[in-house]
């Protein structure tokens, strides 16, 4: 088994010797679980728009050009425009 030295905040280090005193487990032993139960290597979004995508489509009523129209149809709705208070 190889070693991996990480730095950990001081309250995630407190809990990790919490359980480990009250599981009577070594801290390595929380920690390995603790990691194994996270679901290991998770996949990193390759774009901003994977942070999103499950959004896209779900703004009911807008018309089906916006995106080539979005300036003419900013304006129609008074985007931008100063109001009076």
């Amino acid at each position: 088994m190889k070693s991996f030295t990480v730095r950990l905040s001081e309250a995630l280090v407190a809990q990790i010797e919490a359980e480990s005193r009250e599981r009577k487990l070594s801290k390595s032993d929380v920690v390995r679980e603790r990691l194994s139960l996270a679901g290991g290597p998770r996949r990193r979004r390759s774009a901003p728009l994977d942070a999103i995508a499950d959004l896209v489509g779900s703004v009911d009523r807008l018309p089906a050009d916006l995106s080539k129209r979005k300036k003419a149809y900013l304006r129609t709705t008074g985007y931008g425009r100063k109001r009076s208070r």
